[in-house]
């Protein structure tokens, strides 16, 4: 007999696990930006339907007696059946059952037995009285209604109005229902009109125009001012380098409340309150991202450079030859954080910009003045979610390879 191989349990069978237990912790991770993303294609009625559908549907619609009419399916006959709302034929219908399966404390709770046109059963004037869960009585009125071919006598549990609907092509074939529980025909369709209406009603694509620019911004004086000041700080010499280094590096411990007075004030002064230069000159220079290229840099091996300076090289031909190239994975590092800290940035616009200068708005801005004015409309909402998350997580797919290499280099350098 041959000997059963123990590799399958020790090797494969853990890497199963984990690719098991991987899937299913992305697909969690996922699905509420997949659903966002769904609902941003939707109608509003569709985003309030229970139990909630991942796609978009919107209901199937054709013309009728010279109307735009909603189509309902019904199962007549054991077949499926287009039908329509045959408008102004409410019927007064009554639904009847027997003694033992009347609900007496709510009525329309009962097991009907027979939904009878009220015009066409028969009142004995009989009444049966039955009794709640409180012990008070409840009378029902008898009526003869033909059930399966047989008259039998049932009482009336509740009335209630039902809306015909009919067969558009064959209008002999009808049946009764109330049209706001009919199951709406309906098919996939995505509504793309609600980005369109985004950009042009709401006025988003001023506030994304306004958040590229100031996002672009950011981040470009931020890759200028980390790359001169972390090859400053590596390898050019001068008096109190290092002790300017660390009280540089030490801002990052002041929290942003207690400069927000002093650069509100400072913004005053210069003239730049409700500008979008506000939004970008303040946050150009960033200790972190000195921090960062410097100690890239520092792992560059300082004969590159000294040979680079003996044939004759300036510094910064150095810098943009030498040094630039080789720390690309720690500048889109750094590309990637800046811009996600630009494009999401908020407290700064709201305190700089505010709610009512709109033509300055940067989309988190305007995503609250979103939310506010359309409440109702959830699909509207996160369409403009969507549309504010979208860009950084193309950017942030485009430059992953990138970013995997500046972790990996300067966590093994």
């Amino acid at each position: 007999m041959t000997p059963r191989n123990p590799s399958f349990a020790r090797v494969w069978l853990p890497r199963l696990l984990a690719y098991v237990l991987l899937t299913v912790f992305a697909f969690l991770m996922l699905f509420p930006f997949t659903y966002m993303l769904m609902t941003s294609f939707k109608n509003s009625s569709d985003v309030f339907k229970f139990p909630p559908r991942l796609f978009p549907y919107s209901a199937e619609t054709l013309q009728w007696n010279g109307n735009t009419v909603e189509v309902y399916r019904f199962n007549i006959g054991g077949a499926d059946r287009d039908l329509v709302i045959a408008e102004g034929e409410r019927l007064n219908f009554g639904f009847f059952t027997t003694a033992e399966n009347v609900n007496a404390d709510t009525p329309r709770s009962s097991t009907i037995l027979a939904q009878v046109p009220i015009d066409e059963a028969v009142a004995t004037g009989e009444k049966t009285t039955l009794k709640d869960s409180s012990g008070a009585d409840k009378e029902f009125d008898v009526y003869a209604v033909t059930l399966d071919g047989q008259p039998q006598q049932l009482l009336l549990a509740y009335r209630g109005a039902l809306d015909k609907f009919v067969d558009p092509n064959e209008p002999s074939i009808f049946t009764y229902a109330v049209a706001r529980t009919a199951e709406a025909a309906e098919f996939v369709e995505f509504q793309t009109g609600n980005y369109t209406r985004a950009f042009n009603e709401l006025n988003l694509n001023r506030a994304l125009i306004n958040t590229t620019i100031v996002t672009l911004g950011v981040v470009a004086g931020q890759l200028v001012t980390s790359i001169f000041g972390g090859y400053a700080f590596s390898r050019v010499q001068f008096r109190g380098r290092d002790t300017l280094f660390l009280v540089y590096l030490g801002s990052i411990m002041i929290p942003f409340v207690v400069l927000i007075i002093p650069m509100y004030r400072l913004m005053v002064v210069i003239g730049w309150e409700n500008r979008i230069v506000s939004l970008i000159v303040p946050w150009i220079f960033t200790a972190y991202g000195t921090f960062l290229i410097r100690q890239f840099f520092i792992t560059i091996p300082k004969d590159l450079e000294e040979a680079a300076l003996l044939d004759g090289a300036s510094r910064f031909r150095v810098l943009w030859t030498i040094f630039v190239p080789l720390s690309r994975p720690a500048i889109a590092t750094l590309a990637i954080f800046s811009f996600l800290y630009a494009w999401n940035s908020f407290l700064w616009p709201l305190l700089i910009i505010g709610e009512g200068n709109t033509t300055n708005h940067v989309l988190t801005l305007s995503m609250i003045r979103l939310s506010n004015a359309f409440a109702d409309q959830p699909n509207l909402v996160l369409t403009g979610a969507a549309i504010a998350i979208l860009p950084p997580i193309i950017i942030f797919i485009l430059a992953q390879r990138y970013f995997v290499e500046g972790i990996a280099s300067t966590g093994l350098k």
